[in-house]
């Protein structure tokens, strides 16, 4: 688990967002903290919102009314930024999760993170990378949508194949890289510095996305590596070694 901070506030872009994955969305935030502010943000009008209404009830969101007064300009992302600025400067949050595929919220996260404040955004893949590299932290819908639904889109691939598929397509440069980072004396570190170091290099990285639950079963799946049980008050903090 990475570090984790105090109190989050979760923005939801709802002209930019999947009501179905809200569930999954708020408890990969709460790894990082206690959300205590939510918020929907959209024009609650329009026929197509009725999407969230269960989600609100379910999840305890607030629905904030965004109304589209020009056809094709979109207020929804205005609305959320004032919001946000205005929590920030109350200082009522230790971090901030924007959930949205949109660029136009880069300069709000590079705002927050100049605070110091601990930022995230949740989006789908297509998410311009301007937006996902301005994050401390961006995870993709895809990795953490339900399983009845990955099994959708994978179709009738069998999950071994797919997962060796996965594991061919992982960035060795970028382990190496965060692994030698990681280092201090020796040939060996913990896997939760080299999750740290993988996050600062690409906000993104996620080892769901080759098909583990977690990084230290990436490395165990990685020839390069070794892991290495290290158990410290009847818990193991695994090393990893290169070979």
């Amino acid at each position: 688990m990475e570090n984790t901070v105090n109190r989050i506030a979760i923005l939801v872009d709802g002209d930019n967002a999947r009501a179905k994955l809200m569930k999954p969305i708020l408890e990969e935030v709460s790894k990082y903290g206690k959300v205590t502010i939510r918020r929907i943000y959209g024009d609650w009008t329009l026929p197509y919102m009725n999407m969230w209404k269960d989600t609100l009830n379910d999840l305890s969101f607030n629905p904030i009314q965004k109304f589209s007064y020009t056809t094709g300009k979109n207020s929804t992302d205005t609305s959320l930024i004032i919001d946000a600025m205005d929590i920030l400067h109350d200082k009522i949050v230790d971090g901030f999760c924007i959930v949205s595929s949109d660029s136009d919220y880069t300069g709000l996260a590079k705002r927050i993170r100049e605070e110091g404040i601990f930022v995230m955004g949740i989006g789908e893949k297509k998410t311009p990378n301007a937006f996902v590299q301005s994050c401390e932290i961006f995870t993709y819908c895809e990795n953490i949508m339900p399983d009845i639904e990955k099994e959708k889109q994978q179709g009738k691939n069998a999950p071994a194949k797919i997962k060796k598929t996965q594991l061919q397509s992982v960035d060795l440069d970028l382990i190496n890289k965060a692994y030698e980072m990681s280092l201090s004396e020796g040939s060996e570190t913990h896997i939760s510095h080299v999750g740290s170091n993988l996050r600062k290099i690409n906000p993104s990285f996620d080892p769901r996305a080759y098909g583990f639950k977690n990084l230290t079963q990436l490395f165990e799946n990685l020839p390069e590596y070794d892991v290495i049980k290290n158990i410290i008050g009847g818990l193991n903090h695994p090393l990893v070694m290169r070979k």
